[in-house]
Order: C-alpha cells, then sequence, then structure tokens
C-alpha cells in the first residue's frame, strides 16, 4: 500500500502530507483524530484498520512556522498561479518571478518588490519599472501571512477525492 495522509492543523487547514504508517502512529499516540478513510485495510494479527486518508492534529504544532518562507513557487502561490501583468493563469513552468522595481534600478528581491509573471510580459518589461514600460499591475507585491498548500493539491488534481473539502 502506497496510500498517503493529509494532515491538517487543529483548524482544519492543511498542513502537509504523511505516510499512512506516521498517520496511525500518530492516532494511537493520540496526536490525532481520523476525519477520513481509504477503503483499504492495514490489518495485523489482533487488529484491523481502515487506512487514514485525513487526519486532524488535536493540537497545535508548538514549532510551526510562523512566516512564510519567500521562494519562487511560494510567489507563484501567493498570486495564484496567474501573470500579474496580463492575468493568464499559467502552469509552474510557464511562469517566472518580476522585480517590479528591476534589479539594476537598485529593486531588492522581497516579497514586497516581486511578482509572478509570464515569460511574454517579463520581456515586454525587461528592465523597466511597469510605469516605464506602459504595464500595471493587478494587485500590489505583499508579504503574505499564510499560503495556499500548493504542493498538496496539484492544479491537475492527482489527489485522492477524499482530501477535496480540505484543500
Amino acid at each position: 500500500m502506497t496510500a498517503l495522509t493529509l494532515l491538517l492543523t487543529p483548524w482544519m487547514r492543511p498542513h502537509k502530507i504523511i505516510s499512512w504508517q506516521v498517520a496511525v502512529t500518530m492516532s494511537f499516540l493520540g496526536k490525532v483524530e481520523v476525519i477520513e478513510e481509504y477503503d483499504e485495510e492495514i490489518a495485523s494479527p489482533s487488529l484491523s484498520i481502515r487506512a487514514p486518508a485525513v487526519v486532524r492534529l488535536k493540537r497545535p504544532l508548538g514549532g510551526m512556522k510562523r512566516g512564510v518562507k519567500f521562494s519562487r513557487n511560494n510567489v507563484f502561490a501567493r498570486d495564484d498561479f496567474r501573470c500579474q501583468y496580463c492575468g493568464a493563469r499559467k502552469s509552474a513552468r510557464e511562469l517566472n518571478y518580476d522585480h517590479v522595481v528591476p534589479r539594476v534600478q537598485g529593486g531588492k528581491t522581497v516579497w514586497e518588490n516581486i511578482v509572478a509573471s509570464c515569460y511574454d510580459c517579463n520581456g515586454m518589461k525587461r528592465g523597466r519599472t511597469p510605469e516605464q514600460a506602459g504595464m500595471k499591475l493587478l494587485r500590489a507585491p505583499v508579504k503574505p501571512r499564510s499560503l495556499p498548500m500548493t504542493t498538496v493539491v496539484s492544479r491537475e488534481g492527482n489527489h485522492p477525492e477524499s482530501w477535496l473539502h480540505y484543500c
């Protein structure tokens, strides 16, 4: 069995994906409650249970990160995988990140100066600000407090059906 389990925070938000073995262990230790199960059974000589599909932490994790790490994928997630100039929704392969104030003009690589852009718009803008290039941003870039869980749910829908209500 290669079933994966979606681990939710106590507030029912996706946290990460864990193996069913870890989920079963956490369940027996009383750390999680099983919300959804797969049809497959896990059997031992003395016990038979259904494999957990979705589990929820009973308590918040003490080491949960307070900030969102700056990364290419997190910029795309913040911007909903949408070019911030033309508004087209693209896959991660079809996007890059753009410095609103270009580095050649002193722009920094920080949340407040980076947006997702498609290659066509990035090429049109080049080393200019949006105003200099005659382009308009859909939204001003800001540092997010949290992000949707893009590593769990791909846009192509390659995830178990039992996860749909939680992602």
